[in-house]
Formats: structure tokens, C-alpha cells, sequence
């Protein structure tokens, strides 16, 4: 039988960009109740100031950011975001 994967909610970050000792407060007790659900919790477009108070306080690998891509030459890294209505199907 096979092992159930983790279900993994995935938090967009990008908007924090003046991140502080309180917003690594919520983002620590949100990650504990999510695990405590027995969640996932994955930051994504973490800011260059946010990894860094991340790894000052040590909490850098236990939030699970993930990794920055950076573009290689000739590339253009490009997001694509989706809008739905909340009533919408997930498709």
C-alpha cells in the first residue's frame, strides 16, 4: 500500500516586503497549525530580505522556502496567474 502524500498549501509571499520579527511570527505559528493538520506549508517569491531574517532566526528550512530561479542568459523568467470565482470548479 502506498504511502498518502502530503497534501502542501502553498503561501505567496511576494507581497511582504518590508518583512519584520512579526511577520516571521505569523508565518512560524501558521506553518505550526498547518503541520498541526497535518499539513504542508510552502513559501514561494520569498523576498531577498525575508530569506535572509529567515536564516538569521533559523527557521529558513523549517518554513520550507522555495528555492528562487533565477533566469538563465537569453531567458525571461514570466509568472502566469489565474483568476477564478470562488464558486468556479478547479480545473
Amino acid at each position: 500500500m502506498a504511502t498518502p502524500r502530503r497534501k502542501t498549501i502553498i503561501c505567496d509571499v511576494e507581497a511582504l516586503s518590508c518583512p519584520d520579527l512579526d511577520t516571521v511570527n505569523v508565518l512560524a505559528r501558521l506553518a505550526l497549525t498547518v503541520r498541526r493538520l497535518g499539513l504542508e506549508l510552502r513559501l514561494v517569491h520569498a523576498s531577498r530580505e525575508l530569506r535572509e531574517l529567515l536564516v538569521l532566526m533559523g527557521l529558513f528550512d523549517v518554513l520550507a522556502v522555495e528555492p528562487v530561479r533565477e533566469a538563465k542568459e537569453g531567458e525571461q523568467l514570466v509568472r502566469v496567474e489565474e483568476e477564478r470565482h470562488l464558486d468556479d470548479p478547479a480545473g
